[in-house]
């Protein structure tokens, strides 16, 4: 009977913190491959220190060993006292009353990598998702890499679809868990040419902007609104907002698009973006090489 408690008292917070005040949560978003030991102790930093109650999602991967590993990271690496993984594999899962106790009740939450539609799949409309939200709205931290990062807006990037052109209806979008809102996240981006694609979905939503984070590198979401590049490559913003954006219509659908006035900003690590302002606050103040 507590359990069951817990469960609709959870569902209760989120719907009161989501008609509240903004969230007080942070992200820490890694575009996939390496995840720079910067990023990951400012990751612990934001979830409480150490000893903070951490909990790892492995549900995007399909390898069985992926929240094992993601507690030995933390414990090993980093130095955590308290951590578990939410062994997530289907929805079913995510209704259990303990998984949601444990999501509520942490300072950090990690989204591990692999394919974001099985985090969709499994979290959407249960427990778990409701307890990460209001854990995020109170204060804690949400992190991703790779499909953790890029099932973190709304819409989300799928991965299915033709990438090699600009057009309409080109890429396969879901709902997404929304932490990141008013924004398009894409993942790998530099490093898998992902350009096409998020172009694509920014210019028939141009009211959203677009962002891309390359590998071995993350956008530190800040509650105040604004981003910090870590790590050690780029974030891409994509801003059609305003922009005059043309199609070309086609027997498939598939519209070409076209856009005029296109802004795109490159981010260095220790650079600043403000998300409500669609402007840089903050630029690293280094000669080029």
């Amino acid at each position: 009977m507590r359990k069951l408690v817990v469960v609709m008292a959870l569902f209760g917070a989120a719907v009161v913190l989501a008609q509240g005040d903004a969230p007080q949560g942070h992200l820490v978003l890694i575009g996939g491959g390496e995840k720079p030991p910067e990023v990951m102790r400012k990751f612990v930093e934001l979830a409480g220190g150490t000893q903070a109650p951490i909990v790892a999602i492995p549900t995007a991967s399909n390898e069985p060993g992926t929240g094992a590993y993601y507690v030995k990271l933390f414990k090993e690496e980093y130095g955590c006292t308290n951590v578990v993984a939410l062994e997530i594999r289907s929805k079913a899962d995510a209704m259990r009353p303990d998984y949601a106790e444990l999501a509520a009740g942490a300072g950090g939450i990690f989204f591990g990598g692999g394919d974001q539609v099985r985090i969709l799949v499994a979290l959407a409309g249960t427990p778990v998702l409701a307890a990460i939200r209001a854990a995020y709205e109170r204060g804690a931290v949400v992190g991703g890499t790779s499909a953790g990062t890029a099932c973190q807006s709304s819409p989300m990037i799928t991965g299915e679809g033709d990438f090699s052109v600009i057009r309409a209806r080109s890429v396969e979008l879901w709902d997404g868990l929304g932490f990141f809102s008013n924004v398009i996240v894409d993942q790998h981006f530099i490093a898998r040419q992902r350009s096409n694609r998020l172009i694509s979905v920014i210019l028939e939503h141009p009211d959203l902007l677009g962002v891309g984070i390359d590998e071995d590198t993350a956008a530190w979401v800040r509650p105040d609104g604004t981003f910090e590049v870590m790590g050690r490559n780029s974030v891409m913003v994509v801003d059609a907002k305003g922009s005059r954006v043309s199609r070309q219509p086609r027997d498939s659908g598939q519209d070409g698009l076209g856009v005029h006035d296109l802004r795109v900003h490159v981010l260095l690590p220790g650079e600043v973006f403000n998300l409500a302002t669609r402007s840089v606050v903050e630029a690293k103040s280094s000669p080029a090489d």
